[in-house]
């Protein structure tokens, strides 16, 4: 796994931020949800809708749009195109290696990790695998996966963060720790990628699953997994899109050589949104935009704290920050009020920095925040 290059040339993250015309009049920072539309993906989609509105769909068009994304995304995270599976879901990823696990062994998860990522592995205890759910104490949750990780783990199942905390877990140690029992890593990338860098060439999962309707910009519907593993793999909807030969009727199953064989049949419009999407994060720098959603970030906890906030989670931040209030319904209302749109749930505020999102942002939901 090799560095991305940005396509030429870079957008600024003002550039960046007139693409998205939803924060003229609001403020977003709701994205580990889902963010506002850019025109490149609305555009993309708008003119597939016109097209299929107008009987000029092209339906050999519309299914080469998922590969497409196959190469794209390879290049954006500087991996072998045949190492890549095109899912709809996280889920869908994680099932399809714990289907092809061996029934033996531990399977490490995070007691508090997201379901998409936790109910698929526990489906294992029906065929003898042990689950240990490793519960997240005040260390973090990094310190807690690794204390969970011993001779008879066979994989361990991380995201990279999670929305629940916005914790961001070590990735480098978590590996170092598999690698010395010889498990193996499932990495959930989906609340970080397009804005952290995953340091995948150390960290170097054994399958790294992402949903692209985050930080991706894409729409929902379109996921990837990579693993240089494709070759144990079963696809759990084996269909014409598995098979090595791209026949459509009859045959004997002959599975695809490749991660292509866990291919699921794609919903045409999420994968024509997702390479208009992939498109605009390769014209980003990824070290300028980890550096200023970091910074946004760690403003906002700054503030947070002084107004009275109590920070949640243990171990290294990230772009998405929670804190506790203490009048969240008042909050509530001021947020409606200043059109700032953060995750509000009981009583935690949740919000997230993207590469459109500026010290202005901050500076509104402070407001909120504090008053």
């Amino acid at each position: 796994m090799t560095a991305r290059r940005p396509a030429a040339p870079a957008l600024t993250p003002v550039q960046f931020r007139g693409l998205f015309p939803a924060l003229a009049d609001r403020v977003w920072l709701d994205t580990p949800a889902s963010p506002p539309g850019a025109v490149p993906v609305t555009q993309a989609l708008m003119t597939a809708l016109t097209d299929w509105r107008d009987g000029r769909l092209d339906a050999s068009e519309w299914e080469r749009a998922a590969p497409a994304t196959r190469l794209a995304f390879a290049r954006y995270l500087g991996v072998a195109p045949r190492d890549v599976a095109l899912l709809g879901s996280v889920a869908e990823a994680a099932a399809t290696v714990a289907a092809s696990l061996p029934a033996t062994g531990t399977v490490v998860i995070g007691d508090d990790e997201f379901r998409s990522n936790l109910f698929p592995w526990l489906g294992l205890r029906a065929t003898g695998c042990r689950i240990v759910r490793a519960r997240t104490g005040p260390a973090g949750r990094t310190e807690s996966i690794l204390a969970a990780i011993d001779a008879t783990t066979t994989l361990v199942a991380v995201s990279h963060v999670l929305s629940i905390d916005g914790e961001r877990v070590d990735l480098n140690r978590v590996r170092a720790a598999t690698h010395a029992v010889g498990a193996r890593l499932f990495v959930d990338a989906t609340q970080s990628l397009g804005v952290l860098r995953p340091e995948l060439a150390s960290v170097r999962p054994d399958y790294l699953a992402v949903h692209g309707y985050k930080w991706l910009l894409c729409p929902r519907g379109a996921a990837w997994l990579v693993t240089p593993h494709h070759d144990e793999l079963r696809p759990l909807q084996p269909s014409w899109k598995s098979a090595v030969d791209g026949g459509y009727f009859g045959g004997s199953p002959q599975l695809a050589s490749n991660a292509a064989r866990c291919d699921t049949s794609p919903a045409w419009l999420s994968w024509i949104g997702a390479g208009a999407a992939l498109e605009l994060m390769s014209r980003l720098l990824e070290a300028a935009v980890e550096e200023h959603c970091l910074d946004l970030s760690r403003t906002f906890r700054d503030g947070a704290r002084h107004a009275g906030a109590v920070p949640v989670g243990a171990g290294q931040p990230s772009h998405i920050a929670v804190v506790r209030v203490s009048d969240p319904d008042a909050l509530r209302r001021r947020l409606r009020s200043s059109r700032v749109q953060a995750y509000l749930a009981g009583d935690r505020l949740r919000v997230g920095f993207h590469y459109f999102n500026n010290h202005d942002d901050v500076s509104a939901a402070l407001r909120a925040l504090s008053t």
